[in-house]
């Protein structure tokens, strides 16, 4: 597993049990958009982390899923009114921002790295 994903997928968990640890369990709508964007952030992470194979950088599908829910995060507490509690806007929107950097990093690393390889293959091939 990729430490990019393994820590992207643990921001994910953390989005599943914010609304309880950072106090907004009263507030439905927030409560299950942090827990089912949490869910398909840390499943997309795994998921690609257990595909090494099948990863091919910016066409990584499950990379820009949890990319664009790095997005979403920095924009939930606005959206949802949540911006009245700092200790959730900062977290969610930090962690957002960590989320989104380490996809689009791990989609670049990808592709430096499907091209080197097989640039590497073609002249070992000539």
């Amino acid at each position: 597993m990729q430490w990019r994903n393994g820590l992207s997928a643990l921001i994910g968990v953390w989005f599943i049990l914010a609304p309880w640890i950072l106090g907004f369990s009263d507030r439905t709508a927030a409560v299950w958009t942090s827990v089912i964007i949490g869910a398909v952030q840390a499943i997309a992470s795994i998921w690609i982390a257990v595909q090494r194979e099948a990863a091919h950088g910016w066409k990584t599908w499950q990379n820009w899923v949890s990319c664009l829910t790095g997005v979403w995060f920095i924009l939930q507490p606005f959206v949802l009114s949540l911006s009245g509690l700092a200790g959730e806007t900062w977290t969610s929107v930090i962690l957002g921002i960590v989320t989104a950097a380490l996809n689009l990093w791990e989609m670049s690393a990808e592709e430096s790295t499907a091209g080197s390889s097989s640039g590497g293959s073609r002249a070992a091939a000539s």
